[in-house]
């Protein structure tokens, strides 16, 4: 009996351990990867996780005072995005139109067990720091969407994880779960806007080969090709495939997740393709493989210079990019001008 006692106080000490230090136990293993030269690492079960995002997660408070001292970014006076973002913010409402913040949860954040075993992300936050930020930018008056309680509600899916196991990137189910959650902010938003096409949707099997592979340490195991299930969505009545409408209210703007499954590793099953089955219309993309901070809304810059009247016709702007990007974004948190 005292055995058995004994044996539950070390798993009870082990669980309480790793809700503690769970920022100061992945610290541990970015300074791994750090002396390694290595951007991955393997977790458990063939779970790979991208440096960048425990990162995040290790540092904690990365705006304000604090940014100078955590930010990847190379020019200090950028480091904290904050002033960008409620910028972008007041720029869009004094043209009218509305922001969305969609950041995409960092794997470690949905899936803790499978880097620091024993956390249990039912009874402990993995990520508190974050929470913290989005209040406060909420405090500000943006509109944060943050998707980590339906991910972690969902996580268990029978179509499979929410995420991806070897690649950065949400998985096939994830993507659909975001773009549900999403249209629901937008709908209220977007009242009088008429639905101009129907769509259909099948689920499917797709193999991937993850981009975390590439990145794990010489002498890491690799775990190979993924199967995940992914949602196609056509037209009806054609099979056309969604293509991003320059004329819809509605526009998608973001890192690699407004294009992953749209553009690469599957066709027709993106956040575009996603979102345009929800709305009954297609909204329009300025997606990059690159930086969700910064890069993105240059971009979205060069197409209102070329197009003087094309902020008129958008209503929503969703702004969906990695969540890591707070403290990663080498280019940093640069004030844009949304147009001349």
């Amino acid at each position: 009996m005292r055995f058995l006692c004994a044996l539950l106080f070390f798993a009870l000490s082990v669980e309480r351990l790793a809700a503690e230090d769970f920022p100061g136990e992945l610290g541990k293993i970015v300074q791994g990867l750090e002396k390694t030269k290595a951007a991955a690492v393997a977790g458990n079960d063939g779970w790979l996780f991208f440096g960048g995002e425990l990162r995040l997660l290790s540092v904690g408070k990365f705006w304000g005072d604090d940014a100078r001292k955590v930010s990847r970014a190379h020019k200090p006076d950028l480091a904290d995005p904050v002033p960008a973002i409620i910028d972008f913010q007041q720029q869009l409402k004094a043209r009218g139109i509305e922001l969305i913040v969609v950041p995409v949860p960092p794997k470690a954040a949905v899936y803790p067990e499978k880097i620091v075993p024993g956390f249990d992300v039912h009874a402990n936050d993995p990520a508190p720091v974050l929470r913290q930020f989005y209040d406060e930018l909420r405090a500000a008056g943006v509109d944060v969407l943050d998707l980590s309680a339906l991910f972690v509600r969902e996580r268990d899916n029978s179509r499979g994880p929410v995420f991806c196991k070897t690649d950065s990137h949400w998985s096939g189910l994830g993507c659909v779960l975001a773009a549900q959650a999403i249209a629901e902010k937008i709908r209220p938003k977007i009242a009088n806007a008429a639905g101009g096409k129907e769509y259909v949707s099948e689920w499917k099997d797709a193999q991937i080969s993850g981009d975390l592979d590439g990145l794990l340490a010489r002498d890491t195991r690799k775990p190979g090709a993924e199967k995940i299930a992914i949602q196609t969505v056509s037209e009806k009545g054609n099979g056309r495939p969604v293509e991003p409408d320059a004329n819809s209210p509605v526009l998608l703007l973001g890192d690699s997740h407004t294009l992953v499954f749209h553009d690469f590793l599957a066709e027709r099953a993106g956040l575009l393709d996603q979102l345009a089955l929800q709305l009954g219309f297609a909204p329009d993309l300025i997606g990059t493989r690159g930086s969700g901070a910064t890069p993105v809304r240059i971009n979205l810059y060069r197409h209102t210079a070329k197009d003087a009247g094309y902020l008129a016709k958008k209503k929503v702007i969703v702004w969906c990019f990695a969540a890591r990007e707070f403290t990663e974004a080498t280019e940093g948190w640069a004030k844009v001008p949304v147009a001349k």
